[in-house]
């Protein structure tokens, strides 16, 4: 850099190295530059340990329950079915066994037929109302009763909480620290058959790509979930996370169904740069048609959390699939609505009758 036709000092390249992280510190946590400066100063400057502390001081999850429970707010005229699915909560306020409803009815049938999928960024980053937050994401849950769950912006509390309540599922977590995306496995529907972690080589936000290998009704699956890069600056690793997404995608062998979803932070021109998707995989909501009312995943004007004054509508949060010979056909079954989530609610149906 050059002022007045001479070379910045060593010192101010420093100043002008230590802004920029600040910058890219409060971007990922969502917090301001002063507690940004904080945890860096502490921690040398290095930005992989100064979010590490940051996560692990942030906050002691433990005291979730340790609280008087807070009895969670019902939806807006609850079918019975609803109000008997939520047990997967546990909460002590919640007695399923008074209930006229014939719980036998209630339940869920598992119909072969189908599989059903949910992808959400639950904001872990962002560690107001945990406690209520948490139990949502286990309510909603109960209430969708999914066959797989991917999750992002994990951090462990939220992990330790899910493992307690969520008993009815399986989960394997992308990491240990910091933040990280988990994928959930319905263990009375989806069969585990391995995991692996690919990194993302240069990632400086703690990123890799989670692929699990399941089986379900005999049909054999690779799920695959991220988180990629985020903030626009990031753009130029963003892509080349994806390319490492769609190369392991298409190295999946072809008798197996591939489904990749999660938090992408992509722009539609990003993928048009690294030259679109290839043949056999598609984006499920140009899928489906390009449904308006679920375009924008990332609305500053319909999620109040974000607290952003600048307008911004994005497609973060997407769905990639690549089906196994002909016999998978996907279409979309329900839309969570809620804006908040940042994220879609998808369902693909398995239409073999012979399963």
């Amino acid at each position: 850099m050059e002022v007045d036709g001479t070379v910045a000092a060593p010192e101010e390249r420093v100043v002008e190295e230590r802004q920029r992280l600040c910058a890219e510190f409060a971007a990922i946590t969502g917090r301001g530059c002063d507690v940004a400066q904080c945890y860096l100063a502490e921690n040398d400057w290095q930005m992989e340990r100064a979010l590490n502390s940051y996560f692990e001081a942030a906050v002691d999850l433990g005291a979730l329950d340790s609280r008087t429970p807070t009895p969670p707010t019902p939806p807006l005229a609850p079918t019975p079915a609803e109000a008997v699915c939520v047990d997967l909560t546990n909460e002590p306020t919640i007695d399923i066994t008074n209930t006229d409803v014939n719980i036998e009815n209630c339940v869920q049938k598992e119909d072969d037929s189908t599989f059903s999928l949910i992808t959400w960024n639950i904001d872990g980053l962002d560690i107001n109302n945990l406690q209520a937050r948490a139990r949502s994401v286990c309510e909603y849950l109960a209430l969708y009763t999914p066959d797989v769950v991917f999750l992002q912006e994990v951090i462990p509390p939220y992990y330790d909480y899910l493992k307690k309540r969520a008993t009815s599922y399986r989960i394997i977590s992308g990491n240990e620290d910091g933040y990280f995306t988990v994928v959930m496995l319905k263990k009375s529907r989806v069969k585990l058959m391995s995991h692996e972690i690919t990194p993302f080589p240069a990632t400086q936000m703690m990123r890799n790509l989670l692929c699990v290998h399941v089986s379900v009704c005999g049909n054999e699956l690779c799920l695959m979930s991220s988180h990629l890069e985020s903030t626009r600056n990031h753009s130029r690793e963003r892509m080349n996370q994806l390319k490492i997404v769609l190369k392991k995608m298409q190295e999946i062998p072809e008798s197996v169904t591939v489904i990749f979803g999660g938090d992408t932070n992509l722009r539609d021109h990003e993928v048009s740069k690294v030259g679109g998707l290839p043949d056999k995989i598609l984006d499920v909501w140009e899928f489906l048609g390009k449904p308006e009312h679920c375009r924008y995943t990332w609305d500053t004007q319909a999620n109040t959390n974000l607290a952003i004054e600048a307008s911004c509508k994005l497609r973060f949060d997407r769905i990639f699939f690549r089906p196994a010979a002909a016999r998978w056909q996907s279409r979309e079954s329900t839309n969570s609505g809620r804006c908040e989530f940042k994220s879609n609610l998808r369902y693909f149906q398995l239409c073999d009758p012979g399963c």
